[in-house]
């Protein structure tokens, strides 16, 4: 990552933040629309007001030691300090913008006894984070922050039933005095309140602390838990190879430098839906990248064996886990000029020796034959054996010509765990291998310290439709108002079998998707994965050879981002523009429906476009999709009719 054009300039207690009285501070977004007013007397806390309007209301923040010092109990201002930060991010893998604009106003209170709070306030947003300053490491016993929204409020709240967990969700919509204290959710959660302000909430720049969690009042209140720390763990009888049992916990939750800063707790607060997709505040609040090099990282399409059972067919090998099979895998990638194949669970020798292939597969032999038709492989590798030989296996997968790993099964999210991720990306990137975490917590900045971090699971994805029926339309047109806004998120999606709800049924070997199949095609747009998978199986994909081909065309990684139209859990429509191209992607949830997309963004001139759109016949059979080639312009304005469960998906180039 590198950053362009920064103008960082101190002004002190003027313009953008305001001494409001001896006790209480306010600093501004630089449009002025939204303000955070701190207060500090017995504790600190602060109120968010958007528009003049409040929306967060005397929220308490503290880090209470192990030692019972409480860091925010009776505090005592030393200083502020405050700062505009005026800045362009460039990342080296434009996952949503290929120039992110980094706009904001910051106050630092610096207090007596050690510690310190900054708050910054976006246009778009806000997020404040504690800082220490004690010379010796310092243990963690508790985090408080509480979240009284101004008034009450629905939540897309994606529960949880223990913090052991892959963090796949569904999203339930409820009002969050619904939520009794018994009840707790992963990051990200999104709430709206009744003047149709949306409040999404998640971290970043976590690092070297445990994954928040955030648990209800059964009143406008919620409040932050954590995992504790991990002193002992046991290994269940069934499952050792990837599960664990916390056998004892600490007191406290980390244990950790004296001097550092803390995650960033962020907050979008916008009226504009689009803001949850055109900006980056997870990005925008994390670690700049520590790689000094990062050319060697290439965003792509994968070709995923383990969704579709390796079910090909049509050939004269018996399929499976075997070379036979992954080089027709390779072949298939080369012909429509995908990156990657994926290497799921079965090719190594055992789950837990992973140094060794399965005596099915010659891996060395695969290696050269991608290379030879510029596909490279990526291997799937269980948390627990590349946790125990880290050094060695990455070793391996460097020698053997592997250009990935697929991390999976983490399901914790305490400390331990959340430094187990960066220290894979660390070693990864030393060999220059990327990183894929399946089983994961959501996405909390580590993806820009370590570029070569290139997606993340932590998403309830269609994988659960082998055994399910909770991957429904309107669970699709939720996530990129929810769980993407955090960051990449591997859905896999691509399936070719498709069903309106009446016809879905789960079928583990031979999945499918419920919904259309250009609801599936518009995925490819509307979901951002810098490493994105073809989940369905070569054969069917040979078989649906234009929707193939229309999937191969679109990239993974984007220079532009605009929100065309959406409503959570409704609807959505996206543009996304790579070099002089843009593509468009619309999905809605169970009910049919017509959008008009105005495409006043287009430079001037026409442009060809290529449509893919619900059949005539879609809502009684999702399969059935059309093609059509147009030509359009900036004063156009596309009329697109979505079948139940349906998508739309264009290409329009110059």
């Amino acid at each position: 990552m590198r950053t362009t054009n920064a103008i960082t300039s101190f002004i002190f207690c003027f313009c953008f933040v305001l001494v409001v009285s001896a006790r209480e501070y306010r600093v501004q977004s630089p449009n002025g629309l939204l303000s955070v007013q701190v207060q500090v007397d017995k504790n600190i806390s602060w109120s968010a007001f958007y528009k003049s309007k409040p929306v967060l209301e005397k929220c308490p923040v503290s880090l209470t030691l192990i030692s019972g010092q409480v860091l925010g109990d009776n505090p005592k201002l030393r200083k502020n300090e405050t700062k505009a930060i005026r800045q362009q991010l460039i990342p080296e893998v434009p996952r949503r913008k290929a120039v992110i604009e980094d706009y904001c106003n910051e106050l630092t209170l610096n207090m007596k006894g050690g510690y310190s709070i900054s708050f910054r306030a976006y246009d778009y947003g806000m997020a404040y984070r504690f800082g220490t300053e004690f010379p010796a490491t310092i243990e963690i016993g508790s985090e408080q922050m509480e979240l009284n929204f101004a008034g009450n409020a629905r939540c897309w709240f994606p529960e949880e039933n223990s913090m052991l967990s892959h963090n796949e969700r569904n999203y339930l919509k409820e009002n969050i005095q619904q939520i009794n204290a018994s009840r707790f959710c992963s990051l990200p959660v999104l709430f709206q309140d009744a003047a149709g302000i949306n409040v999404l909430f998640s971290e970043a720049d976590l690092c070297d602390y445990p994954c928040m969690f955030l648990a209800g009042s059964g009143t406008n209140t919620l409040k932050a838990t954590f995992p504790k720390r991990v002193l002992d763990i046991s290994i269940p009888d069934k499952g050792g190879d990837r599960d664990e049992i916390i056998a004892k916990e600490a007191a406290g939750i980390a244990v950790t430098k004296g001097t550092r800063s803390y995650p960033w707790r962020l907050f979008y607060i916008t009226d504009q839906v689009a803001d949850l997709m055109e900006h980056d505040l997870v990005f925008q609040l994390s670690r700049p990248s520590v790689l000094e090099a990062s050319a060697w990282i290439k965003p792509g399409k994968v070709a995923w064996d383990w969704w579709n059972a390796n079910n090909i067919y049509g050939v004269d090998f018996k399929a499976g886990i075997n070379t036979a099979t992954y080089k027709y895998y390779i072949d298939f990638a080369a012909k429509y000029g995908l990156e990657y194949i994926v290497l799921d669970e079965g090719w190594s020798k055992t789950t837990t020796n992973v140094l060794e292939s399965n005596p099915e597969i010659d891996i060395p032999e695969l290696v050269r034959y991608g290379k030879e038709k510029r596909v490279d492989i990526i291997l799937w590798i269980l948390w627990k054996p590349l946790d125990k030989d880290l050094g060695a296996i990455l070793d391996q997968c460097r020698n053997w010509g592997i250009r990935g790993i697929k991390v999976d099964f983490m399901q914790r999210s305490d400390q331990y765990m959340v430094n187990y991720y960066e220290r894979v990306a660390k070693e990864a990137a030393r060999r220059q291998l990327l990183v894929d975490f399946h089983g994961a917590f959501k996405p909390s900045g580590l993806f820009r310290t370590y570029p070569n971090v290139i997606s993340n699971e932590g998403v309830k994805g269609l994988e659960n439709s082998k055994w399910s029926k909770d991957i429904t339309p309107e669970h699709n047109v939720t996530l990129p108002f929810t769980r993407m806004v955090a960051g990449p998120m591997d859905y896999t999606p691509g399936a070719m079998d498709n069903a309106q709800p009446k016809d879905f049924f789960p079928r583990f070997d031979r999945p499918m998707s419920m919904g259309t199949r250009c609801h599936q095609l518009a995925i490819y747009v509307v979901y951002e994965s810098p490493l994105q998978m073809l989940a369905d199986c070569p054969s069917n994909y040979y078989r649906e050879k234009e929707c193939t081909e229309f999937i191969a065309g679109i990239p993974t990684t984007w220079d532009d981002t605009k929100l065309l139209t959406g409503k959570v859990g409704e609807y959505i429509a996206i543009a996304r523009k790579k070099g002089n191209t843009w593509y468009i992607g619309a999905m809605t949830n169970g009910l049919g429906r017509e959008m008009e997309l105005n495409l006043s963004f287009l430079s001037e001139g026409s442009h060809k476009a290529i449509m893919m759109q619900d059949g005539i016949n879609a809502a009684m059979n999702a399969i059935d999709y059309k093609k059509v080639n147009t030509t359009v312009n900036s004063n156009s304005k596309l009329q697109v009719k979505l079948a139940p469960g349906g998508g739309w998906a264009a290409i329009i180039a110059n």
